[in-house]
């Protein structure tokens, strides 16, 4: 054993437990045997598909057991059920202890002998195919901003039951984790138990904290939370700890273990991670715990339970709002208005903004909705997870900010997009050049490649007020994650107020018989190709012009039909040049005709849109002579 793990406990932090809590507790007798089959599960299934982290795993076999068999309320046929305690395990190596318990309790229709097999929803991290888990985790440091809306959820709906978040030492060394714990103390998220393995050891060496788990509880306290430092094998010091307090601070328990612990040859030994036991070690480490497994058999404190309540649909028929073509409104507002507008109609409607409401434009929401409106500060990671464990949790999200900002969340985004939310609305503004005097650091021009990279994601980019308006009110209804792209600057209203945008279609917006080219736009780009076409016109170079407002999914239909009528298509984007509008085109329809691109190329500079546009070639006379040498 190592130095760190031989240290006396240190104990509960005196400020921060209360009196009933420091009595001794009562441990089911059956307990001890239950870690004991836990760790004997763990090393059977990990050894047979030969991989896994079963050394991450057994250091966590009685805080599981603990929670599991005598702390959680919770039915094990009712997966979905929402009036119980609920777990999420965000320290993904310890994934098979996971499905031990689950199995130990009967929760599972699958053995734990088949993880890891193609069409099996036990995988070596958890994954929402199956019904035990919410979102997707094991990228580290996300768990706790998923329980976060978890808890808001609940707090919604008037449920009350606590919420618990497994987490490594080693993973608190990630900033959401901190991000995470300053949100939840600020909500008061009393019902959230945030539970730290720390068994000292990462994949290279020791933890930051392996020598002093004292600091990670002192951390917790200097973010709001009740904290202490307990033996994370003391079963009577577990249960103890577990108990509720009465008050509204998250609590962390901060658990002192060894890696590997419950075999001689495994506990406290560096070298181990990731790595799965031969069938001869295995079998010398069974030989060490089938003693300690023998005994009698518990089942958890069921509590009955009821199915999630169904998202309720969103949008009903909006009223008309007067013809306002001509006008000037930037694409920010007309998304602020719908999404006030669907606060009233849609009461599942939950929005949380990363500190620029009043540029995003939900600060009519907010004033509208307060009780339904998140400020979730200038905290990105922990927006998007907390988004995250609200959808999951039957409600319908909506986050804002800045589209560059979104790419300090980005592997937030990537894990909620595999978790399959029943909705997300993602709305990123101040996008592309156009954006005008801010420095380059707030000017999004990744955002568009970022989210055709996530799988299943629904990318809409509208072009004025009102297709920004009808964008919104579908992406509310769309499943999944959907990425709705805002601009700062105003643009023209192009349509009148009843204009159908269906997800996955475009506008036509000029077109003849005697057009040579095509024009295909989004966003911003469509003014400035509408008065591109003007010129090319009185050139003698007659062209069309399409409103590509859905990028993904891409009307492909009407790209085919304009690249067989003309001599090709001429994509223009305020955004980066690689992954847009323009990729899109191009790899959906590239092989049957020609696609030119005009995009973002190098760092923009400060100036005015129309100077930045005309600098970046996306003014109107740049498109002009970009489609007077294609016609050539």
């Amino acid at each position: 054993m190592t130095a760190h793990h031989a240290s006396k406990d240190p104990g509960p932090h005196p400020a921060q437990v209360s009196a009933s809590a420091r009595v001794d507790a009562v441990v089911d007798p059956a307990l001890p045997a239950t870690a004991a089959r836990l760790r004997a599960h763990v090393l059977r299934m990990t050894t047979r598909v030969g991989s896994g982290h079963p050394t991450s795993a057994l250091s966590a076999a009685e805080l599981v057991s603990a929670l599991f068999f005598q702390q959680m309320r919770w039915d094990p046929s009712e997966p979905g059920g929402r009036d119980q305690d609920r777990f999420l395990l965000s320290k993904g190596n310890a994934t098979p202890i996971f499905w031990a318990a689950l199995h130990e309790a009967g929760a599972l229709d699958e053995a734990p002998e088949i993880l890891c097999q193609l069409d099996s929803t036990l995988e070596g991290h958890l994954s929402p195919r199956n019904p035990w888990v919410p979102a997707l985790t094991g990228s580290l440091g996300q768990g706790l901003s998923i329980v976060n809306g978890m808890a808001l959820a609940n707090r919604f709906d008037g449920i009350d039951a606590r919420l618990y978040c497994l987490l490594s030492d080693g993973e608190c060394s990630e900033g959401a984790v901190w991000e995470s714990a300053q949100f939840a103390a600020a909500q008061n998220l009393g019902a959230i138990t945030a539970l730290v393995d720390a068994n000292g050891l990462q994949q290279s060496g020791p933890a930051p904290t392996a020598t002093q788990p004292e600091r990670l509880a002192e951390r917790f306290r200097a973010f709001g939370w009740s904290a202490e430092v307990i033996d994370g094998h003391d079963l009577h010091a577990i249960v103890r700890a577990l108990r509720p307090l009465d008050n509204a601070q998250p609590r962390a328990l901060i658990a002192r273990t060894v890696k590997g612990q419950g075999v001689s040859f495994l506990a406290g030994a560096d070298g181990w991670h990731g790595k799965a036991l031969s069938a001869e070690e295995c079998e010398a480490a069974l030989a060490e715990i089938q003693a300690p497994a023998q005994g009698v058999h518990i089942t958890p404190r069921r509590v009955p339970v009821s199915p999630p309540p169904a998202v309720a649909p969103a949008t009903t028929n909006p009223p008309t709002p007067p013809d306002q073509r001509g006008e000037l409104t930037a694409t920010r507002s007309g998304f602020g208005t719908a999404l006030a507008r669907a606060g009233a109609r849609c009461k599942d409607l939950i929005v949380l903004d990363g500190d620029v409401r009043h540029s995003t434009k939900t600060n009519d929401f907010a004033a509208q909705h307060p009780e339904r409106f998140i400020e979730a500060g200038i905290a990105e990671q922990n927006m998007i997870g907390t988004a995250l464990g609200l959808a999951v949790s039957g409600k319908r999200p909506c986050v804002s900010s800045f589209a560059a900002f979104l790419s300090r969340g980005y592997d937030f985004l990537r894990m909620a997009a595999n978790s399959r939310p029943p909705h997300l609305l993602v709305v990123g503004s101040h996008a592309g050049v156009s954006v005008g005097k801010d420095r380059p650091s707030q000017i999004g021009l990744e955002d568009i490649a970022m989210f055709r990279a996530l799988d299943g994601a629904t990318l809409l980019y509208p072009s004025d007020a009102v297709s920004a308006e009808r964008l919104t009110e579908q992406a509310l209804e769309q499943p999944g994650l959907t990425y709705l792209r805002t601009t700062r600057v105003k643009t023209p209203v192009l349509y009148g107020p009843g204009e159908p945008f269906p997800i996955g279609g475009s506008k036509t917006l000029i077109a003849s018989e005697q057009d040579r080219l095509t024009l295909v736009a989004a966003g911003v780009a469509v003014s400035e190709a509408l008065d591109a076409y003007v010129q090319l016109l009185e050139s003698g170079v007659p062209t069309r012009v399409i409103d590509a407002y859905s990028i993904e999914p891409l009307d492909v239909e009407t790209l085919l039909r304009a690249g067989r009528e003309t001599a090709g298509l001429l994509v223009v984007e305020d955004h980066h040049l690689n992954g847009g509008l323009g990729d899109a085109v191009a790899a959906r329809v590239g092989r049957q005709t020609r696609v030119f691109r005009l995009g973002v190329t190098g760092e923009p500079h400060y100036g005015t849109p129309a100077q930045l546009r005309r600098r970046q070639r996306l003014s109107n006379k740049a498109i002009e002579q970009a489609a007077l040498a294609m016609a050539a």
